[in-house]
């Protein structure tokens, strides 16, 4: 009869071939627990403490299959938005120490020339569904108000930068008197008999530190605070202004984050005059070309021929449709990076554009790898990346409807490359005009 390994044969630990970076063996140990399920039988006795271990052996399943499977993050909902101040936000004329050492200024009158506020840095967190690195599910029933200055700690007051996040938590709630005695107690006192899941808000004014792992599935994170939004410029006497509001810090839910494109040096879609076209391909200034920016760093040697392609599809009077092909290379990056966040292609060839001709780029984003050897997310959706300012380059307002599809699906902008898939092509393209 052969016996079942078991996992203190086995070992749970981390093993000497155990890393995360790039290329790193995966020969490591899985961080988790060994798990166990109660056994029942006749004539068994049960306690509390058995019940509560079976509690557990059903939630870390749940956890298990949450952080493995799925991964973490934002779900749904936790947008972060700034609160007026109200009427119950009062100081007097005089000014002075607010609450909590908070300074005061002197008010103007209230709408009806008497009573002074104070105008106190809040935000709302709406409701909303996340998943920590744990696997344990944040919800935020009714959204909560957040006093900024409060909710900081004393010793990080100093900035006028902070991050806001919710974290798991619990709570015992229910007190019941017990109907026997501990075996150990006196006195037969109460007990919780619930413990409720709830979350708590974090603020502060410290960057904090990004999830480098490349693999989430095996280890768990060593920080379970999922932020949320980053608020700049913080006046400690004024209300939150939107525009201060930063929610890209945000991790949307899935295994690992992909790199996506951030921004382009050309507007989509655009007319550019031949002299304009010219400038930004680099067809005769070596500073110039197309830019295209990364979230995150990319593998500099996966900046190949063949991955960036430009394609000239011929207008003008007469039959259209003819295409060509542009000559061109990597301009940036230079030097021996292992990795680079953005990349410079220039033309080298002295092709001609005319009238009516329309420029073709291509990114084969699928070549394109990320530290963690994963491709980049490069679908182009809707054609709504952003223009940067890479140079000396004209640039021209961008046309099409405005006010529609502001934000993309998820809510939070600015808007980039990617579905969540990873790989795909990237492609874009603008307008020549003779003048």
């Amino acid at each position: 009869m052969t016996e079942p390994a078991s996992e203190t044969a086995s070992g749970s630990g981390p093993g000497p071939g155990t890393g995360t970076g790039t290329g790193a063996a995966h020969t490591g140990g899985f961080d988790e627990p060994p798990l166990r399920r109660l056994r029942y039988f006749h004539g068994q006795m049960l306690g509390a403490r058995d019940f509560q271990r079976e509690q557990d052996y059903y939630r870390q399943k749940l956890k298990l299959r949450l952080r493995a499977l799925l991964g973490y993050g934002v779900v749904c909902g936790l947008f972060v938005t700034p609160v007026p101040p109200d009427r119950d936000d009062c100081h007097d004329e005089a000014g002075g120490p607010g609450e909590d050492g908070v300074p005061e200024p002197a008010g103007g009158p209230g709408p009806d020339g008497g009573e002074h506020f104070r105008r106190r840095p809040r935000v709302r967190i709406t409701p909303g569904l996340a998943v920590d690195c744990d696997g344990n599910e944040v919800v935020v029933r009714g959204g909560c108000v957040v006093d900024l200055w409060k909710a900081l700690p004393p010793d990080e007051r100093h900035t006028d930068t902070v991050w806001v996040g919710v974290q798991y938590g619990e709570r015992p709630v229910e007190p019941t008197r017990a109907v026997y005695n501990d075996g150990c107690a006196d006195t037969s006192d109460c007990e919780f008999g619930w413990t409720e899941e709830c979350y708590t808000v974090k603020v502060t004014g410290c960057e904090p530190p990004e999830d480098e792992r490349c693999d989430t599935c095996r280890s768990r994170c060593e920080h379970t605070v999922l932020w949320l939004a980053r608020i700049e410029g913080i006046d400690w006497h004024r209300p939150v202004r939107p525009d201060r509001i930063h929610m890209n810090v945000r991790r949307p839910f899935g295994r690992h984050l992909p790199v996506v494109i951030t921004g382009v040096n050309w507007i989509h879609g655009h007319t550019y005059t031949v002299d304009e076209a010219r400038a930004l391909l680099g067809t005769q200034d070596e500073d110039g070309g197309l830019v295209v920016r990364f979230s995150d760093g990319v593998r500099a040697d996966t900046l190949q021929p063949g991955v960036v392609e430009i394609q000239v599809i011929e207008g003008g009077a007469g039959r259209n449709a003819s295409t060509w092909y542009m000559g061109g290379a990597f301009a940036e990056p230079t030097g021996d990076e292992e990795f680079t966040d953005r990349f410079r292609y220039r033309q080298t060839t002295r092709e001609t554009l005319q009238d009516g001709d329309r420029v073709l780029i291509t990114v084969r984003a699928a070549f394109l790898l990320d530290r963690c050897c994963r491709p980049v997310d490069g679908t182009h959706v809707g054609g709504r990346v952003p223009t940067i300012d890479a140079g000396p380059h004209p640039t021209a307002a961008p046309t099409g409807p405005s006010g529609v599809c502001v934000l993309p699906p998820s809510g939070v902008g600015p808007w980039t490359s990617g579905t969540g898939a990873g790989g795909d092509v990237f492609e874009s393209w603008f307008f020549v005009k003779e003048r």
